[in-house]
Parts: structure tokens; sequence; C-alpha cells
């Protein structure tokens, strides 16, 4: 698409949510563009970094990584300490999240791309996110449909470190706790290999800005996952194939509401639309290059996309809703999640030399 019709299309759909839905949905659809369009040109690929990591002993992704979340924490936990109305990316620690966590982190090697990256991806035109996207937001769905009957196998309440240290305490114990990762990772890889590369330090700090923004307009941090399960939802409830009524996720009060409005009106949603358009604007003049895959691999990595999906919603976030936001609001669940999801990677990695994706 060239680049003046898809401003022209962008545009229109922004002023159509100012005139048709609110002025704050519009101000997240732009927010959710500049998000697609820093993760699409800086290609900030939070799977990528892990892989270039194990396999290349390259450190440079995983330390953008590191410099984003120190970034987004030194922002957010700030405001969290400071407006009640705020709230973090609180999950519980649980069977669910650890086993969520390790399938999920297997299953994005397989597919090239987490939650994020299945989006962005897609939007620049890689054959195989295109063809995940949708399977992944079936597997959020079902994943939803029993994330009681996995909760139900034992979990303690949501830990917030906001509240349970305070501002400083919290944000003190993160940087600290990054600063110990970081240099973990220098180790590993050893003297002479370079830890910064100029794309994912300005990709970090872009989107670390974009997802305070996101924070401070929404009142929630920035999450993937949850709109991709609600359009699958809205999908198969007017296919008359799913009642709301008698699930135990889609009948909470804040869920039905959503399922029974327009998803304009969700900001995850408007969000993941704008991260799509911010995609297409990159891949507009500077299209991804994608090889072609056999049979096989199309089979696998699209059975790997859908059950990423159903993972995510039992991890309670991808690497953005449960890592970046989890771990950048002040929730435990987020340091749970990395090194459970980190080891999933080791397998996936394994899995994708097999099937030589």
């Amino acid at each position: 698409m060239k680049r003046l019709p898809l401003a022209a299309a962008l545009a229109a759909f922004f002023i159509l949510l100012v005139w048709s839905v609110s002025v704050r949905q519009a101000v997240l659809f732009l927010i959710g563009l500049g998000l697609g369009a820093a993760l699409a040109g800086a290609r900030f690929g939070f799977t990528t970094g892990w892989r270039q990591l194990v396999e290349q002993r390259d450190p440079r992704g995983v330390f953008g990584q590191l410099l984003l979340l120190a970034l987004a924490a030194a922002l957010a936990m700030p405001l969290l300490g400071t407006f009640p109305e705020l709230h973090a990316a609180l999950g519980p620690p649980s069977i669910s999240l650890l086993l969520g966590a390790f399938v999920f982190g297997l299953c994005m090697q397989i597919a090239d791309g987490c939650g994020s990256g299945t989006l962005y991806k897609a939007g620049l035109g890689v054959p195989l996110n295109m063809g995940i996207l949708p399977l992944f937001a079936l597997g959020s769905f079902l994943g939803s449909v029993h994330i009681d009957k996995w909760l139900a196998l034992g979990q303690i309440k949501p830990v917030g470190l906001v509240d349970a240290w305070g501002t400083g305490g919290a944000l003190a114990a993160t940087l600290l706790a990054l600063a110990a990762v970081g240099l973990a990772v220098r180790l590993w890889v050893g003297p002479g290999k370079p830890l910064w590369d100029r794309r994912w330090v300005w990709g970090a700090v872009v989107l670390a800005g974009l997802a305070t923004l996101n924070l401070v307009i929404a009142g929630q941090p920035w999450g993937v996952v949850y709109g991709f399960g609600l359009w699958a939802a809205k999908g198969v409830q007017a296919l008359g194939l799913f009642d709301a009524a008698g699930n135990a996720f889609w009948s909470q009060a804040g869920n039905a509401q959503r399922l029974g409005q327009s998803v304009l009106l969700d900001v995850t949603s408007i969000t993941n639309i704008g991260l799509l358009g911010g995609a297409l604007w990159v891949s507009a003049r500077k299209p991804a290059d994608a090889k072609p895959l056999n049979a096989t691999q199309w089979a696998i990595g699209l059975a790997a996309g859908f059950v990423m999906g159903y993972s995510s919603r039992l991890a309670f976030g991808c690497n953005v809703g449960a890592m970046f936001s989890g771990i950048s609001t002040g929730s435990l669940h987020g340091w749970i999640w990395v090194p459970m999801a980190f080891a999933g990677t080791l397998i996936g990695l394994r899995v994708r030399r097999r099937f030589a994706f």
C-alpha cells in the first residue's frame, strides 16, 4: 500500500474515532500507531532478542529490552504511587502462570513472534504471522474460557511491589534486578561483544515513552492479548456458538460490558488496531523479507500460533502484558513469567532447528 492512501485511511479512522467514539480513544489510536511504527521500524523483536542471545551470544537485543524495562519502570512506578486511579498489570502467581509462560516461550520461537511481534509482523506483510493472527486470537479466547479451571489448580493473590514496598523500594528493587540480569548476560556472552545497538536503543526509548502515555490516558498498562481474545469472543458470540453468561471469565462485569459494546471502546483493541496501522506505515516504505515456508513449516507454525494464543491467556499476558507491563509496573508475576518463558524458548529453538525455520 502506498503511503499517501494509507495516510488518508489512518487520518479518516482517527477523525471517525474523534467524531463517533471519544477523543481518548482517538489519542490511544495515535499511541498505537507510534508503538507499531517503533516496533516495526526498529525491528524491536522480543522473540528475536532472546534467540540472538542464545544462538549467537549477541546480547544487544536483550540489553535493549533491559533498557526498555528500566525506562518504563522509572516512568510508571512514580505515577502508580501518586495516582491511585492508575492500575498496574497484576497477575496472580499460579500453576497457570508457570505452565502458560513456559509454553508461550516455546511457541513464540516457532511462530517467530510474541503477541506484539505477531501483530506488527502481520502489518509488515509476513505471511506466517498474517496466518497466525486469527489463530492467536482464537487460542486466546479459548484460554480465557478455560482460565477458571486452570486457576483452580492453585494460585495466590497478585503481588504489586509498589503497593508492598512503596515507589522508591519497588523501583530500586526493579532496577537492581535488571542490572543483575544484565551482568549475568554480560558474563555469559564473554568480553568483546557489543552490548548496545542504536536501533534497539531508540526503539526502547520511544516504546517506553509511548507505553507511559498509554498508562496515563488508558488508566492501565499497555497490553495486547486481551484485545485478541475479545475479537474472537465477539465473533464466536455473533455466530451463536458462545454463551458468555455461563462463563466465569466473560460473565465478569468489565468483560461482559466490553463484549456487548463496540471494540472501538476497548483500550487494548484500539491500540492493537493502531499498532497494525503503524506497522503498515513502515511496510509501505520498507517491506519485510520473509523466507518461503514448506507445508510442514506452515502447519507447525500455525499450530504454534494457536497454542501461543491459548497459553498467553493462561500466563496473563505475553512479552508485553506479562513481561514488559508486569515488570515495569511492579507485578511479581512478571518476574515469574520471564524465567519460565525463557526456559520454553530453549526448547522452542530446538524445534526451529529441527524443522529448519
